[in-house]
């Protein structure tokens, strides 16, 4: 790929764009080109129509730069012009940030989070509360001297009021001697067909 110097007043927007560029996406493009330079060529037809990298264009006018690098393509057929318009803005979209890795790159530049595309406040808090979640998870489980002193005191004092075991509080009192009640229902006992009378004295029924 031979890639060459071009004035953008020789090059010129497509009629039509598939991709809409935002001013917040426009305004991180230019922090990125200052802070890195061009890293990627502008892609013109042999007209010095734009192909790929009409938000990139927007930018370096913006910034009032005279000249891009560019790649120029001389072969294509209309139609593959637009398929390549197409296939340049889909394909970045499929990709997927490994966010286990982006973490960590965030950890090891938590001094210096000035990254294009990204708050920087944001990711400054993002990266302090990773930190004290790790530290509350690295204390998790583990005792102070006073707490352990205290447990201490505590075992002490309960050997003193139920012997050595306390365990043996867990354990079920005995039952001699005590009158186990069986669990009442509220299930009436099926009472027998036929005749019968009442008790004078205490009202049960007498069957027959």
């Amino acid at each position: 790929m031979k890639v060459t110097r071009m004035k953008l007043a020789e090059m010129k927007k497509p009629d039509k764009n598939v991709r809409m560029h935002t001013e917040k996406q426009l305004q991180e493009y230019e922090r990125s080109v200052r802070m890195f330079g061009q890293i990627r060529p502008i892609v013109v037809d042999e007209g010095g129509t734009i192909l790929a990298g009409i938000g990139l264009y927007d930018t370096m006018l913006r910034m009032g730069e005279k000249e891009a690098d560019v790649y120029q393509l001389k072969s294509l057929t209309p139609t593959q012009k637009k398929k390549l318009m197409i296939a340049d803005n889909k394909i970045f979209n499929l990709g997927v940030e490994n966010l286990e890795v982006l973490n960590e790159f965030f950890e090891e530049l938590k001094d210096d989070l000035d990254i294009p595309g990204f708050d920087e406040d944001i990711l400054r808090q993002m990266v302090s509360d990773a930190e004290e979640v790790t530290e509350k998870i690295c204390e998790y489980g583990t005792l102070d001297d006073d707490e352990i002193k205290q447990m201490k005191q505590l075992e002490e004092r309960q050997k003193a009021a139920y012997g050595n075991s306390v365990s043996d509080q867990n354990e079920p009192a005995p039952t001699e001697g005590r009158v186990i009640q069986e669990p009442q229902t509220n299930e009436k006992a099926a009472e027998p067909e036929g005749n019968f009378v009442i008790c004078p004295d205490c009202g049960r029924k007498i069957w027959l």
